[in-house]
């Protein structure tokens, strides 16, 4: 018995070493997770801040000064504009508030064969075509 107890004294001492190979219990091997430290970049991946889609001023182009475009002034109180491709009917319904200062009743509009964008604005009663057209510099 003191012979055991003085072995298991000496071997808490010591420390037991269980050098070996592991046994694995499965087929397939997975990669142990390494540490992955958080990325600390020396420069910015982009050197200008990205610029913000379509303002007034990008969405509404030019407006068109057709034969036909002139008539629709006339005869409808509509205003036709080329816009951007990518703007929609509330964008340019904004656009045309905004540097106009007019309202409009609602906003139609067509992709052309040429791959542009042609809006008809058509105005609210309070507001005349023709004087717009004038002040915008369309006559």
């Amino acid at each position: 018995m003191a012979g055991k107890a003085a072995a298991v004294s000496k071997a808490l001492k010591k420390g037991i070493s269980k050098k070996g190979t592991r046994i694995h219990t499965k087929v397939h091997f997975y990669r142990p997770k390494t540490l992955s430290l958080a990325r600390k970049p020396k420069y910015q991946k982009k050197s200008t801040p990205t610029k913000s889609g379509l303002d007034k001023y990008s969405i509404i182009k030019y407006p068109l000064t057709t034969e036909s475009s002139m008539k629709l002034i006339e005869d409808s109180n509509t205003l036709v504009f080329i816009v951007d491709i990518k703007s929609n009917k509330r964008q340019i319904k904004a656009a045309v508030r905004d540097l106009y200062n007019i309202e409009c009743e609602k906003v139609n509009t067509l992709i052309t064969p040429r791959g542009l964008k042609k809006s008809y604005v058509r105005l609210s009663k309070d507001y005349d075509a023709l004087d717009v057209a004038n002040r915008v510099g369309v006559i």
